[in-house]
């Protein structure tokens, strides 16, 4: 059943150097589907996965501070609440840099890293974090496992939705964790993506779009079986999942895992209705944003954009913004700056040209980040500049329009 169709676009995170203005880019057909059967969300599968993730992948995880410190608080609460110690092994699936695995290598307890993206491996590998330079799944998990790197704990945050095998996936999990082992995963929650009109989280990395109900169908045939489930602010809204092989039995289930599927039971996620009229709310953003950057060029405003964010090149390219109405987007991750938006092709710069050019409006584009970029960036207040956001609906700080 058709859910949403943003078009086409390019990759998300297909950043172009300058030499690539010249070059024509490869886009694919963004539209989103919804199994009447099982109820999964998934992207056509148009984009394989090394067309997205490759050697140059620019996303690094560490760039941001609150999500660094998220993970912090993370290790240390499942150090506790798991009793690991240097007799434990813990597995990164997605390690990115190794803004995870840092804090399990500095409470001294082994572990490595899973990444498939050479730039981010070799961040990790600066910080002294082994890293398996591979894709995960079955054939993987079988390998380590056979060599002896079975894990008490394995770590998959915001990945689960960027797979496209998602089965083979999930079973590589019942495979590398040992008997008593537990595995973890935080996906953004479908349930906000539709309340909260999240239509930009809709790229093509994300071939999924989880429900916990969803998850634990495919958990339960691959291997796994989920004890236990949490809420989270993370990107959104996200969950967070606690799994088990089928097999073990160890961990108690939580009463949170009844509460969460009464919720998604009442809100109708297992009904067609459930999931029609969102095309049209995200219209309504892209015409809101449109109406917005028309405005303030007629009025002489100046504009910019914040975070160079995988949500934000849906967002533009869907909307069709282009140069002309934002000239410029602002990124901390040297990895982007100098390089332009896939699709739009708006360039990318630091904090020193927005110092410079003083904009009246900074649209955030991570919208998930808005209160750790307003703070990092609370000297615009001083020129009398003001925060937008488009999602989920348009807003600007203060109260102040155009």
């Amino acid at each position: 059943m058709p859910f949403l169709d943003l078009g086409s676009a390019p990759p998300s995170n297909a950043f172009l150097a300058e030499a690539g203005l010249c070059a024509p880019e490869v886009w694919f057909p963004l539209r989103l589907l919804v199994c009447e059967s099982c109820w999964l969300v998934q992207t056509e599968d148009y984009a394989g996965r090394e067309a997205i993730f490759t050697n140059d992948y620019a996303y690094f995880s560490s760039f941001s501070t609150s999500w660094v410190l998220h993970a912090q608080r993370y290790v240390g609460a499942m150090i506790k609440r798991f009793g690991l110690n240097t007799t434990s092994r813990v597995v990164e699936i997605a390690s990115n840099d190794g803004y995870l695995l840092q804090f399990v290598q500095a409470a001294g307890i082994p572990c490595y890293g899973v990444e498939p993206t050479a730039s981010t491996a070799a961040a990790a590998k600066t910080r002294g974090i082994t890293i398996v330079e591979r894709f995960f799944g079955m054939e993987l998990a079988d390998e380590l496992a056979s060599a002896g790197q079975q894990a008490d704990l394995i770590i998959a945050n915001n990945v689960l939705a960027h797979v496209p095998d998602i089965n083979d996936f999930v079973a590589g999990f019942a495979r590398l964790i040992k008997p008593s082992g537990v595995a973890t995963f935080e996906f953004p929650h479908l349930l906000r993506m539709l309340q909260e009109n999240q239509f930009d989280t809709a790229y093509h990395e994300h071939y999924s779009y989880l429900s916990l109900m969803a998850v634990e169908h495919i958990f339960a045939h691959n291997g796994l079986t989920v004890f236990n489930v949490e809420e989270l602010p993370t990107h959104g809204g996200s969950l967070r999942v606690f799994a088990q092989r089928n097999d073990s039995g160890v961990q108690a289930v939580s009463s949170n895992l009844a509460a969460l599927r009464k919720i998604e039971a009442e809100a109708g996620i297992t009904n067609a209705a459930f999931y029609s009229g969102f095309q049209a709310k995200a219209e309504n953003v892209k015409d809101d944003l449109l109406a917005f950057l028309i405005d303030t060029k007629r009025h002489g405003l100046k504009v910019a954009a914040y975070g160079a964010a995988a949500k934000g090149n849906t967002l533009l390219n869907f909307a069709g913004v282009r140069p002309d109405l934002l000239p410029y987007v602002v990124d901390r991750n040297p990895a982007k700056q100098g390089k332009f938006m896939p699709g739009s092709r708006i360039p990318i710069v630091d904090e020193v040209h927005l110092k410079a050019q003083q904009p009246d409006r900074i649209l955030i584009l991570p919208w998930n980040l808005q209160e750790e970029v307003m703070a990092q960036l609370a000297y615009v207040r001083e020129w009398g500049g003001r925060f937008v956001t488009a999602v989920p609906t348009l807003a600007v700080t203060e109260g102040v329009s155009v």
